[in-house]
């Protein structure tokens, strides 16, 4: 491995040299106001959450799979975890049927 110096971070004195915003004070923030008041259409322009579900929900789980199995789907890409939702889905209306 090769010997890679480790660079000193920045110092409060280094970031007091380059800030030209001064400290906040109680005032400043007892003048503030919320970012919907101030820019109202911006504020209603910007997506709040992720919406309707497209899909039906599902349950969040926590579940150990053997290291084979998550490694098998895994090394398929992108989009494993649905994958393997949608094998074990298979498996479930195979038993019922």
């Amino acid at each position: 491995m090769p010997n890679v110096k480790k660079k000193p971070g920045y110092t409060k004195r280094d970031l007091r040299a380059v800030s030209d915003n001064p400290e906040l004070t109680k005032a400043d923030f007892a003048k503030a106001r919320p970012f919907s008041e101030v820019f109202p259409d911006l504020s209603a322009s910007i997506r709040k959450g992720r919406g309707p579900n497209k899909s039906p929900t599902k349950k969040l789980v926590s579940l150990r799979l053997s290291p084979e199995v998550v490694e098998h789907f895994k090394s398929t890409g992108p989009g494993w975890q649905s994958r393997i939702d949608e094998t074990l889905r298979k498996a479930v209306r195979r038993k019922a049927s």
